[in-house]
């Protein structure tokens, strides 16, 4: 097999996999499919069961690898934590993008201005990021002070203190870089971050990325959580079939529903 065939063959077996944690009637949310945000650019929006009076706060699940004809939202990963965020209150978007980090501004002017639309609340928006979707995420915080928090899970984050690690796994799995340049001090000293740590991540510098930040942004003192499962890989809240993994994701979840008061 050539190294392209290896890498779709290791994305279509990422594609079927699920977040390990459930909840009840998860898999009956309603979910409007295929709404044009932006230049023919597709999202889909997972929501609540309404309630009368009562607009649901917004979660963006933040992208970092360039996917205009979206196909990543069909991704069992990404679409079980839609259905687990809706199931918990709060609406999730899905969208497909071609330039990443500018693609996520133009994702949210757009629930913003369709907010009523879909019963949404347009002041109550946080951002979700995994892997190597997370320096498109952790840079929204750094451009949106609008955001009521972020959740970064297994994410990578932005090189500091000399280091490369971010900037070559940005070259070799084709993400945005979107931090390149930045640093801790660009971070909003009122956003609540919550980092998600897998103690024996196998991808190469993500965990020493990570530690950087966190620790400066204690220095900081950042409204900053953070969750290290010591013994978990990468992508354990799906691979890993475990009571403190489904404990994790609803850790995940809860963040998430406190600080937009869902």
């Amino acid at each position: 097999m050539t190294e392209q065939s290896d890498r779709e063959a290791i994305i279509r077996e990422i594609a079927k996999k699920k977040v390990r944690y459930t909840l009840p009637n998860m898999e009956d949310v309603t979910i409007h499919r295929d709404l044009p945000y932006r230049d023919g650019l597709l999202m889909n929006i997972y929501c609540p069961s309404p309630r009368p009076g009562v607009r649901a706060p917004i979660v963006v699940i933040a992208f970092g690898y360039p996917d205009p004809h979206a196909g990543v939202r069909s991704f069992g990963p990404v679409t079980s934590w839609a259905q687990l965020i809706a199931a918990s209150g709060m609406a999730a978007v899905i969208y497909g993008p071609g330039v990443p980090a500018e693609d996520i501004d133009a994702a949210i002017a757009y629930v913003r201005s369709n907010a009523e639309r879909f019963d949404l609340d347009s002041e109550r928006i946080a951002v979700f990021a995994s892997s190597g979707h997370g320096p498109t995420g952790l840079s929204l915080v750094m451009r949106d002070r609008r955001l009521a928090c972020a959740a970064l899970l297994s994410g990578f984050t932005m090189d500091l203190s000399g280091g490369t690690s971010v900037t070559a796994a940005a070259a070799q799995y084709g993400f945005a870089d979107a931090c390149r340049g930045k640093s801790v001090d660009d971070l909003p000293a009122d956003v609540p971050l919550l980092f998600v740590r897998a103690g024996h991540d196998q991808v190469p510098g993500l965990n020493d990325a990570l530690d950087i930040v966190v620790t400066r942004g204690l220095a900081r003192n950042l409204p900053l959580t953070l969750i290290n499962h010591a013994s978990a890989e990468h992508g354990f809240e799906c691979d890993e079939d475990s009571d403190i993994s489904r404990e994790i994701a609803r850790q995940v979840l809860a963040f998430l529903a406190f600080n937009l008061k869902a």
